[in-house]
């Protein structure tokens, strides 16, 4: 069980592919809770041929769920989730 996003780095390996689903605890300015899943895809920086095998996947993926997506494991932070959360009030 991770609690908070940076704690999904741990599991995350810089040089794969990975795909993260994540129940993140969303609290509005106005009192409410909410808990949005998010489906997060680790890309890395790199060779271009890495980024071709799960790439269909991700793509049907989008037609269904709001996919965020980073190309380094440090940018995982609660700052960076609330913005791709920002649709989301």
């Amino acid at each position: 069980l991770l609690r908070a996003p940076e704690a999904m780095k741990s599991v995350l390996k810089g040089d794969e592919k990975t795909f993260i689903v994540y129940s993140y605890k969303y609290q509005h300015e106005d009192g409410r809770v909410s808990y949005p899943l998010c489906f997060i895809f680790s890309s890395p920086v790199g060779d271009p041929e890495l980024a071709y095998p799960l790439k269909g996947i991700k793509n049907q993926t989008l037609n269904h769920l709001h996919v965020f997506e980073i190309r380094n494991t440090e940018d995982l932070t609660e700052e960076w989730l609330r913005e791709k959360l920002g649709f989301f009030h």
